[in-house]
């Protein structure tokens, strides 16, 4: 006659299980409950436009969010500041969400004026397998995408732009400093080159951010990365609002 232990029974078995699942099912709850939600970016948060001002829509990827908030703060009472509620990457992103980033604000809604800039994701360079921020020249590393590209696309862009009937202004590309990972110094320069001449032929003209940034660099830029300061991306700012200005004379 064999001997069976409570624990061999086999509703004690389920039983146990069913208390031991509730009791981890808690726990997770209560540790779900004690984590606090990651507030959105205010940068991406849509705004309600104040009637009778002129519309402007900045394009653009993490340079042009650093200086969004400021731009719209600064233009407060005379125009509304929108932006896509999104990096804008490389032309290649731009290729495929524009129409999206266009009807920003609203469906069918008229821009005053877009200011707009895609270059430093298109230079970033990426591994074999499409790693982010590969080392140049490292065996399989390519730009993300080529000079070659990047003018055909941005020529595309420029047209669907143009066709909104907003006063377009292009804003360069800001510097790559000596260190940043995955870039290369000079590009910036390259790529600048051809989106100079781009404009030129579309008659876009184009704001110089990249000269105002490259006198102060070292006051406004984080070393080794393509990114500013807070107060960096105040100071680009102060510069964007400016040509905004102007744009917006009659």
């Amino acid at each position: 006659m064999s001997l069976k232990t409570p624990l061999s029974r086999p509703w004690v078995v389920a039983l146990s299980f069913a208390l031991l699942g509730g009791f981890f099912t808690s726990s997770l709850s209560a540790q779900d409950q004690g984590k606090t939600k990651r507030a959105p970016d205010p940068v991406l948060l849509p705004i309600e436009d104040e009637p009778g001002l002129p519309r402007v829509l900045l394009i653009g990827d993490s340079i042009s969010i650093g200086y969004t908030l400021a731009v719209r703060e600064k233009l407060k009472g005379k125009a509304n500041v929108h932006r896509p509620r999104a990096n804008c990457g490389p032309t290649t992103a731009g290729l495929e969400h524009l129409d999206a980033w266009l009807a920003t604000g609203g469906e069918g809604k008229k821009w005053d004026v877009i200011h707009f800039n895609w270059g430093l994701h298109d230079l970033k360079y990426l591994g074999p397998n499409g790693e982010n921020l590969a080392e140049p020249g490292s065996a399989g590393s390519h730009r993300q995408v080529s000079p070659e590209n990047y003018r055909k696309n941005l020529e595309t862009l420029v047209t669907k732009l143009q066709a909104t009937g907003a006063k377009l202004i292009w804003r360069n590309t800001t510097p790559v400093p000596e260190g940043a990972k995955g870039r290369v110094v000079a590009d910036a320069l390259v790529y600048n080159e051809i989106a100079k001449d781009v404009m030129a032929r579309s008659k876009v003209p184009v704001h110089d951010l990249y000269s105002f940034a490259f006198e102060r660099l070292d006051r406004i830029q984080k070393p080794a990365d393509v990114h500013f300061t807070p107060e960096g991306s105040e100071i680009l700012a102060d510069d964007v609002v400016r040509v905004i200005l102007e744009t917006l004379q009659p």
